[in-house]
């Protein structure tokens, strides 16, 4: 069951040799945060659709994959139709962000729209009916357990307002930095959709996942 405030731990932290096991470790999270990674747009690489495929046929929670790749308009439907809940793609890396939207939601996924830190929210407010998740990063992407933006805040809040305005269901993602110390800081600004990390794994799983979603939902708006 998807809850009100997200908790989506990102399998970066995870053990990626026994993957399997730690999925089943995050089966209280609403969904598991898949970081799909190219060494062209982001400077590492990850994983692609073979084992993205696996994941999806093992996980006990949908996925949430964060394609932080180029050419997002060519890859990105590829892990739609590998099953992925929801599928999110960079801003900065896709030719017509609203045609791919369109193209993901055809397909049957949740269509999510990430922006770097450096990237003007503005343009795409007024196209926020187009996705159904947007991501704003709050740190600069392509590794984990690097330091909270708190510096994004206001960007996050002018799309909460935005979202609000529009009256909309979108759902508001953070990733980046989350900790029992910086969530209730991004839920204040709106945020209601959480990726950690290492603030899952650094730990038992099913108790950081319930202390994180505790924290969001006593800044929640």
């Amino acid at each position: 069951m998807v809850t009100a405030q997200r908790i989506n731990p990102s399998i970066l932290s995870a053990d990626f040799v026994n993957l399997q096991a730690e999925l089943e470790r995050i089966a209280t999270a609403d969904l598991v945060h898949v970081d799909v990674m190219d060494n062209h747009f982001v400077p590492n690489l990850t994983m692609g659709p073979p084992v993205v495929e696996r994941i999806q046929a093992v996980s006990p929670i949908p996925l949430d994959v964060h394609l932080m790749i180029a050419d997002a308009d060519r890859w990105a439907p590829g892990y739609a139709e590998l099953g992925a809940y929801s599928v999110t793609f960079h801003a900065e890396a896709a030719e017509d962000p609203v045609r791919l939207a369109r193209r993901l939601r055809e397909i049957g996924a949740r269509a999510g729209i990430a922006l770097k830190p450096g990237t003007d929210p503005d343009p795409y407010l007024e196209l926020l009916p187009e996705f159904d998740q947007l991501l704003v990063m709050t740190v600069e992407p392509g590794f984990g357990g690097q330091s909270f933006m708190a510096d994004m805040m206001p960007k996050l809040s002018r799309i909460a307002e935005a979202k609000a305005r529009l009256g909309l269901d979108i759902w508001l993602q953070v990733d980046g930095g989350i900790t029992a110390d910086t969530i209730g800081i991004a839920a204040e600004a709106g945020a209601d959709t959480f990726v950690a990390g290492s603030a899952v794994y650094g730990g038992v799983p099913e108790d950081r996942i319930a202390q994180l979603r505790e924290a969001a939902a006593r800044h929640a708006h």
